[in-house]
Order: structure tokens, then sequence, then C-alpha cells
């Protein structure tokens, strides 16, 4: 089995898992609006079955602490995300549960995220929507997909006629500037949405759904798998300020087209 495989493979079993889980929850919250349930854990946990026998000498950084789950293969090369993960070959990034609250809510937009990093570049990637039953995916190089058809982003140029989305704390607070970048971009684009899964969001973007997407508040398991694949349908992404996107801080601008980057870098950065 070839790694894309692998990974849209582990991301469907665990997403199922999710959505055979979702009437019988509990969720907690692991820090102020931040939920998690059992949900999360079971999917990583499942994920890390799927692939870590069958990956002796890969690393693992996920989501959800399993430290109490001795037994589970691969835990004992989990690293934590201060790891520098450009000195490692190869490292799996895993959101079990991308879009909790939304899930705890019955909110049906939440995903399954996997990625396969090679010193720190994304080069294999999966994204699985268990409501729509719809898996992303992509390889380094080779193109990106949705239940193995090519993808192709919308092409859009122009912010009057785009559809974006934004992710930025639950606890934003009034005057901050996640909320001036909001309101700025309310005034320029057709339409604006905050989801609540940041894997989708680039997916849609990566599809066409949507035509640009920034973030200032998710990690890099939310969206190392969706960066290869906006960049594979053809997508621009960058930091906040324009600069070569550095994963690990996962604040960032994603476009169609780099036309259209340009146009949000330009209003997102507005004085």
């Amino acid at each position: 089995m070839n790694l894309e495989a692998l990974a849209i493979n582990a991301a469907i079993e665990a997403g199922q898992l999710l959505a055979g889980m979702q009437d019988s929850i509990n969720p907690r919250e692991k820090a102020p609006k931040d939920l998690v349930t059992e949900a999360d854990v079971a999917s990583q946990k499942k994920i890390l079955g799927s692939i870590a026998e069958g990956r002796p000498n890969d690393y693992f950084l996920g989501e959800e602490d399993l430290t109490d789950e001795s037994d589970l293969p691969g835990l004992d090369r989990t690293v934590g995300s201060s790891t520098d993960l450009s000195d490692l070959e190869y490292c799996w990034v895993i959101d079990p549960l991308d879009g909790t609250a939304n899930y705890v809510h019955k909110l049906q937009t939440y995903s399954v995220s996997i990625a396969l990093l090679s010193y720190g570049k994304p080069i294999v990637a999966a994204v699985y929507d268990p409501v729509m039953d719809d898996c992303y995916s992509a390889s380094l190089g080779e193109g990106a997909r949705v239940n193995g058809k090519p993808l192709k982003n919308s092409g859009v140029d122009e912010l009057a006629r785009s559809l974006i989305a934004a992710s930025f704390s639950a606890g934003v607070e009034r005057g901050s500037a996640e909320v001036d970048r909001w309101v700025e971009m309310l005034y320029e684009c057709q339409a604006l949405r905050r989801l609540g899964s940041a894997a989708l969001n680039l997916c849609y973007v990566a599809q066409g759904g949507l035509d640009g997407y920034w973030a200032t508040s998710v990690k890099i398991w939310d969206i190392a798998a969706g960066v290869l694949i906006v960049r594979e349908a053809g997508g621009t992404i960058t930091s906040m300020d324009g600069q070569p996107l550095k994963i690990q801080e996962a604040k960032f601008i994603a476009a169609a087209t780099e036309k259209l980057h340009k146009q949000m870098f330009d209003v997102l950065n507005r004085p």
C-alpha cells in the first residue's frame, strides 16, 4: 500500500468511528472554550493503530494526549508540538477530530486530518469528511484529489466576488486585531464564513467551494494535510506576513490564485 492510500484508509476508518459515536459522547473542556470528547481520543488511537505497526521508524504528532495508553502501537514514537519537525525524516501529524465543537453540537462540519511530513514539509495528505463521505488527498508533486478524482480550485482572482472563510480564537476580545480583520474583509469580499474546521476549509479552497481562507489561531495538526492539498490543487498559501509558510506557526493566508492572495493580504494587513 502506498503512503497516500495508507493515509486515506486510516482517515476513513477514523471518520466512520466518529460518525458512529456522535450520539453517545460526553464533551469536556480541556481549555476555555476548547472541547474534547472520548471520540477525539478513540479516533487518534484508531489512526495510530492503522499506521504505526507498518511504519516502525516514523514519528507521530497528534492533538490528543495518549500517554495513558501504554500498549498503543507507536506511542513511544510520539512527539510534542514544540518538537522541531524539520529534524525528523518522517512524522505523521494527526488531527483525529477537526471541528470538535461542531461535532458536539451536531453541526455537521467536521473532519479527520492526517499528513505525513518529511523534514517538516508535507508530502502526503488525507482529509476525510464523514458527513459527505468525501476524502480529499494529495501527494507531493502528484496533484490533489477528492474520492480519487482530480481537484482544481475556483481560479477566482477578484476579492469582490470571492467567498472567504476565517479561523480565529473563540475567546477573541472586542477591538482585537482578529475582529478588525473580520470587519475589513466583510466589506471587501462577496461573503464571509467561519465554518469551524480548518482542514475542511483548506480542502474547500482546493475544491473551489471557497476562494480564500485565513487563520490566526489554528495548530499544525489542523492544517498540515490541507496545506498540501491546497498547493497541489494550484492554490497559494503563505504566512500572514506574506513570507513562506512556517507550518508549525500555523498563521496563514490561502487563496485560489496569487492575485486573490495579494488582495486578501492587503486587506488583512491594513494598519
